[in-house]
């Protein structure tokens, strides 16, 4: 299984809506896989496939403490959300060594196909909860920066294009 290629902010890629999946097939499948394995060797607790440049509804996850628990989302839709929020710190893959404060809502409940295309429904809480929100903002195109102040996605913006031009220039 290969690793996929995480596109980072600001690539305008991370923008783009995902559509459903039509079938979960072999295809899928094989993406499912592939994008487990590219989130584990990135050491994420989630990664969605508009950030490897897939733009279909498919999100993988992992918040267990052994890292022994994936979880597949696919064609996932948050059908109740609590009032209660939490306001936890985020990081991306697409935004990497970035950290802020997110409000999200404390509890959702979702449903999705899994890796096997059997529906199914999930109460998260914590982690969780944060984690299956912030997966799903990426296939809307939306990264956890823009939740955070104009000024400080600039900042963020600006380092990240300077990251880049020194990596390319090392290549």
């Amino acid at each position: 299984m290969p690793q996929l290629t995480i596109l980072r902010y600001p690539d305008p890629r991370l923008h783009t809506v995902a559509r459903p999946v039509a079938v979960v097939d072999e295809r899928i499948r094989r993406l499912v896989d592939d994008m487990l394995e590219t989130m584990y060797a990135a050491e994420g607790v989630g990664l969605a496939a508009t950030q490897v440049d897939v733009h279909e509804r498919v999100i993988v996850m992992d918040t267990s403490e052994a890292r022994d628990r994936p979880l597949v989302l696919i064609n996932p839709e948050i059908v109740a959300r609590s009032d209660e929020t939490v306001v936890a710190e985020e990081g991306c893959l697409s935004v990497p060594q970035i950290y802020d404060r997110v409000e999200r809502a404390a509890r959702v409940t979702l449903r999705a196909l899994g890796r096997d295309g059997a529906g199914f429904e999930l109460e998260a809480e914590s982690l969780t909860a944060v984690c299956v929100q912030h997966e799903m903002d990426h296939l809307v195109g939306k990264v956890f920066v823009e939740y955070l102040s104009a000024f400080k996605r600039d900042r963020i913006r600006s380092k990240m294009l300077k990251r880049s031009r020194e990596e390319q220039r090392r290549a």
